[in-house]
């Protein structure tokens, strides 16, 4: 079949298949399939077989259930609270005051969970309250939270980092160590933001509070080194070469694990309730990465990713242009689909001409999940927007509006990063020097 002709065909075959509110890992096989049977003569049970058990027997993918176990734990303890109460302290005499904690709150949150539902969710079931009852606009408090909540796929240890490194066959300890100043480099662009927000917007903010003393700070302070020295162990372990991702990971357990039994928030009923999340989400996200396996062997049979790339080389773009006309096709994406499933359903197409146009796959990991993160704020399917439903009782499209300024920042960070790559590339280049 014409390559003109089978493309469409397949796109339609996917939305059809998501349509029917197939699984995306199942839409994905169905796919391949559909692919297999109709441009290449090799035999289909064999080829599925092969790169299933393939795609999911890496050894680097073992970090994955451990760090969403590491994140379900520190769900149910008492980290946010201790968080919020550690925060405050510090942001009062900020311009914007406590809608800083939403920013700082989810940046050291996404650190030890890897998840954005999980930081939007953990974060804001603590910060909603308490911002509007203290009398914050809740434009801002919404805002705040839905552009934050963000950072959970950005900032390591981050699972849509594992998934791309897995799926790109790339460092996942260079992917992590990328992500960390572009996280900074967003977190500090929120709090920016809110900044010049509060100081235009004066009438809207509350009445400051009293100052605090130097004693409540310090105990403040105190409340935090536990998620600190958490956040140092796994990410510094792997800086310094002393542990791979998966060995970090079982320190971030075992640290996860001594944190929820000292602040009391771990029980037999906790345990078994975290780790029976873990295995769900572990087992919604292997089932899409065999699907994108067999679908990436299968885009090879039929030979569309190659000529897409040579297509995309003879248009002779720009890496700027073509930068730009990827960051609008992933929006779009970011519409319909959540962020695991963009990554592994086009990576495998999109890589060949990005390191053709002579990208850093390194730096591209980023790049993407900074556009993916947008779909997470972007309706009708963002998940970050039906967390944020559920907590505060709006429409979601309501809440998307309030995010919209967040939106532009992702839009800015990524327009940054495009002109500086060394800001993703700095720390990975540090460690492979030494």
């Amino acid at each position: 079949m014409e390559l003109a002709t089978l493309a469409p065909l397949l796109v339609v075959v996917l939305f059809g298949a998501l349509a029917a509110g197939l699984w995306v890992g199942f839409a994905l096989i169905a796919v391949g399939l559909v692919a297999m049977v109709l441009a290449s003569s090799a035999p289909v049970g064999m080829v599925f077989a092969t790169k299933v058990w393939g795609g999911l027997t890496v050894w680097d993918l073992t970090a994955l259930p451990m760090f969403i176990w590491m994140g379900e734990i520190l769900v149910r303890s008492r980290l946010s609270s201790d968080m919020f109460a550690g925060l405050a302290p510090f942001t009062a005499r900020l311009p914007g005051r406590l809608l800083h904690v939403n920013v700082m709150g989810c940046a050291l949150f996404a650190a030890v969970s890897g998840s954005s539902a999980a930081t939007t969710a953990t974060i804001g079931r603590m910060s909603v309250p308490e911002l509007t009852q203290r009398g914050y606009d809740p434009r801002m408090v919404i805002g705040t939270l839905a552009g934050s909540g963000t950072f959970g796929f950005l900032i390591p240890p981050s699972i849509i980092l594992i998934v791309y490194g897995a799926a790109t066959e790339q460092s996942i300890a260079r992917l992590f160590l990328a992500g960390v100043l572009p996280g900074l480099m967003l977190a500090a662009l929120f709090s920016g933001y809110i900044m010049l927000w509060s100081r235009l917007n004066r009438a809207r903010m509350p009445e400051a509070e009293p100052p605090t003393d130097r004693g409540t700070a310090i105990r403040a302070a105190l409340r935090l080194l536990p998620v600190v020295g958490l956040i140092v162990a796994v990410i510094g372990s792997i800086y310094a070469g002393v542990a791979s991702p998966t060995e970090a990971a079982v320190i971030g357990v075992t640290g996860a694990l001594i944190l929820a039994a000292i602040t009391g928030g771990m029980s037999w009923a906790t345990f078994t309730q975290a780790l029976h999340a873990a295995t769900v989400t572990t087992c919604m996200i292997a089932f899409i990465l065999a699907g994108a396996a067999f679908l990436t062997v299968a885009m090879g049979y039929t030979g569309i990713p190659r000529q897409l790339a040579a297509w995309i080389a003879e248009m002779g773009l720009s890496q700027y242009a073509l930068l730009a006309a990827l960051t609008v096709f992933f929006i779009v994406m970011g519409m319909f689909l959540d962020g695991i499933s963009i990554v592994v359903l086009t990576v495998s197409i999109i890589l060949p001409m990005v390191m053709q146009a002579g990208i850093d796959p390194i730096w591209f990991g980023i790049f993407l999940v900074l556009v993916v993160e947008m779909s997470q704020i972007t309706p009708p399917v963002g998940f970050n927007l039906f967390v944020l439903q559920k907590i505060t009782g709006q429409d979601i499209f309501r809440i998307a509006r309030h995010a919209l300024p967040f939106f532009g920042l992702l839009v800015l960070a990524v327009a940054i990063l495009s002109v500086f790559p060394q800001i993703a590339l700095w720390l990975p280049g540090t460690m492979l020097n030494r």
